[in-house]
């Protein structure tokens, strides 16, 4: 835009607006966009402002009005509704009109002659009118003549007041030397599982029903009825590809394999092939695309393991050795995090001078998946790649197939992973694994959802995974898989599990570490699905109940709510069409029951503070009748140390309640 000085309104603190606008905010459709921004001028003049947005594909801006929200701080929203990108900015004005009309009301309530300003007020209305399509100038016209015509400077007086004259000059006004904002700011919409998903990893070399049988593909399509049931959307499959055999680990990550040792699916490449190849004792890629549609039948879909690293075995090895770091002595640089070394794994080289040539190949293994039906990765470790570099592979992916997702598996500095969801990492891996207690909790969600994060970090809640078996799992017993379990598809709106061995509640580890004992890393187990599981049964549960509540299907969404025991967390899920609300009060302790009173805001629920109203318990099945907001609640062990209450303003008849608290 080419300066010129008679623009007077200064825009300035948009948001949301990350890193000057480099990067884009997220969403899914039907979320909405909140913009603020300080709007003002110099002087007394009224200011008026517009927030315009616009999906990529469509030619024309969308307008919609700011509303002043006090100390020169405008506000106004949108809502997305088609995957792709969005962008949005601000258009501000001086309001001649409005400022003419405030100016009115102050000289004709202090008795003042108003003739001359009626004919300046019939004038801005003519204007308008002049530079407006035909239907609406008639309208405009007939409201300036009337004006001038209206000889009782009283009844010209209630003219100008009249709503329909305004609101027609605060949409057809002249807007004359508008300011625009000087930035359009991006939104990146998802498809709808970005926001809300459950995941279910498991290996399919362990998928077998017979024990000591290495399982294929189609022993994992058994499993699809089982899993589906259980309500999981998404199947997550460690690498599939062929598996090196130079520098082998066996059992528990022992440097030295034995020959029956199936060795570590992530040290991927043999001269079988590498990242667009199969390991042959899964079967074939008709075999994966079979298991593909098959998972679709059962609305669930399959999602890859994306993990940039070979075997010593990778075709790439030869093919293109300037992509690996050679030593002196003439061997290749494996992988290391001293003192931890894994000798079985050969990092990329990412500063070599062939870099474009390997990024392309890097971008076809995506493009080669996605060709075999697979629209959801779970990158392994990607923040021991370049940023750039996934930035540039994510958008060109994303120009050709929106819908796909990537998960970033990485655990790391928080900078680090902020960074990674800023260049387009559609959900994230969190340290949810290693939060405990309360103030854990409130402070570490805090921080996710009611700060700059959660306009583009979409967290996503493991309780385990093949890596990291936390301490509270190893000695907790039984009850902390129930609790984490509950935490996790509670406070996050996306979450997964290493399904087997969580189901199994497993928690033998390696001595002093948070890492599995014979881990499925390195072996193939057998696991026996037909004994009676009752966390099975809570994560059928927990799923449905997901997928009833609308609210439980957000995550930014959470307010924190006081409770005066410590071991009890409590917060609020607010239902985004305010319709059905949920509180969630659950247990942290692990071998004690635990009661106490939660503190409801009430205005917040639109519920009024002398009115009863019910709470229905989605895990017991069991109804109460509340009044006012200092409410009892008591949590036991069995059979849940949790409540999912939905919040009902109004009372129904009195047969629809077990107890009266």
């Amino acid at each position: 835009m080419r300066f010129d000085g008679r623009r007077r309104v200064v825009i300035e603190h948009v948001e949301p607006e990350i890193e000057c606008g480099e990067f884009p905010i997220k969403r899914t459709p039907d979320e909405s966009v909140v913009v603020e921004a300080d709007i003002f001028a110099d002087g007394h003049d009224q200011v008026n402002a517009l927030l315009l947005y616009r999906h990529e594909q469509d030619k024309q801006w969308q307008k919609v009005p700011f509303i002043p929200v006090g100390n020169d701080r405008w506000q106004a929203e949108f809502k997305v509704s088609m995957i792709g990108i969005y962008r949005y900015t601000v258009e501000a004005w001086i309001d001649h009109f409005k400022t003419w009309r405030e100016n009115l009301q102050k000289k004709y309530f202090a008795g003042q002659d108003i003739a001359v300003e009626l004919q300046i007020g019939m004038e801005y209305i003519q204007s308008a009118a002049e530079n407006t399509g035909k239907n609406i100038a008639v309208i405009l016209n007939e409201w300036a003549n009337r004006l001038g015509q209206e000889k009782d400077q009283s009844e010209a007086f209630d003219l100008v007041l009249n709503k329909d004259l305004t609101q027609l000059m605060e949409q057809y006004g002249e807007k004359l030397f508008a300011t625009r904002y000087e930035k359009e700011l991006p939104v990146r919409v998802d498809r709808q599982k970005a926001l809300f998903s459950a995941w279910y990893e498991l290996f399919p070399r362990s998928a077998s029903s017979k024990p000591g049988q290495h399982g294929t593909f189609k022993d994992v399509e058994k499993l699809l009825p089982e899993i589906s049931e259980m309500g999981f959307d998404i199947i997550y499959l460690p690498p599939i590809h062929p598996i090196g055999t130079t520098a082998r680990k066996g059992k528990n990550n022992a440097i030295k394999a034995k020959k029956s040792d199936p060795g570590s699916p992530w040290a991927i490449g043999s001269p079988e092939g590498g990242h667009k190849a199969i390991h042959p004792q899964l079967g074939t890629i008709d075999d994966f695309r079979h298991l593909v549609d098959k998972a679709r039948e059962y609305d669930m879909e399959i999602a890859l393991d994306l993990a940039y690293q070979c075997s010593q075995d990778h075709p790439y090895v030869k093919e293109h050795p300037q992509w690996f770091r050679w030593r002196p002595d003439g061997t290749v640089q494996y992988a290391e995090n001293p003192p931890k070394k894994y000798q079985d794994v050969l990092p990329i080289n990412f500063e070599n001078d062939d870099w474009k040539a390997l990024w392309e190949e890097l971008k076809s293994v995506v493009t080669f998946w996605i060709d075999k039906g697979v629209h959801v990765f779970r990158v392994d470790n990607p923040h021991t790649k370049p940023m750039a570099f996934w930035r540039w592979l994510i958008d060109e992916i994303k120009k050709q197939y929106p819908d796909v997702i990537f998960l970033s598996e990485a655990f790391t500095r928080p900078k680090v992973m902020y960074r990674l969801a800023k260049v387009g990492f559609t959900q994230s891996y969190t340290y949810f694994t290693w939060r405990n207690t309360k103030h854990e909790f409130i402070e570490y969600l805090s921080e996710l959802t009611r700060s700059e994060p959660n306009n583009y970090f979409r967290p996503n809640f493991w309780p385990n995974t093949p890596d990291i078996l936390p301490e509270h799992l190893q000695f907790g017993g039984p009850q902390a898989f129930v609790i984490r379990l509950l935490l996790a598809t509670t406070l996050s709106s996306n979450y997964g599990i290493y399904g087997p061995v969580y189901e199994l509640q497993l928690s033998q580890a390696v001595s002093d570490k948070d890492e599995y004992i014979d881990s499925e890393k390195y072996e193939i187990h057998h696991w026996d699905r037909s004994q009676p599981n009752p966390l099975k049964s809570l994560i059928r549960k927990m799923n449905r109940i997901r997928r009833e509540i609308r609210a439980l299907q957000h995550t930014n969404n959470i307010r924190f709510i006081p409770c005066n025991n410590e071991q009890i967390l409590a917060f609020l899920k607010l239902d985004p069409d305010n319709i059905e609300h949920v509180l969630v009060v659950i247990n942290l302790d692990v071998h004690h029951d635990h009661n106490g009173f939660v503190d409801l805001p009430l205005d917040m629920l639109n519920i009024k503070h002398d009115e009863p109203f019910r709470v229905h318990d989605h895990l017991s099945e069991m109804t109460f009748i509340w009044q006012g907001s200092h409410n009892y609640i008591e949590l036991r062990h069995d059979p849940y140390p949790a409540h999912v209450l939905s919040i009902s303003p109004r009372l129904h008849k009195e047969q629809d309640f077990d107890y009266y608290m």
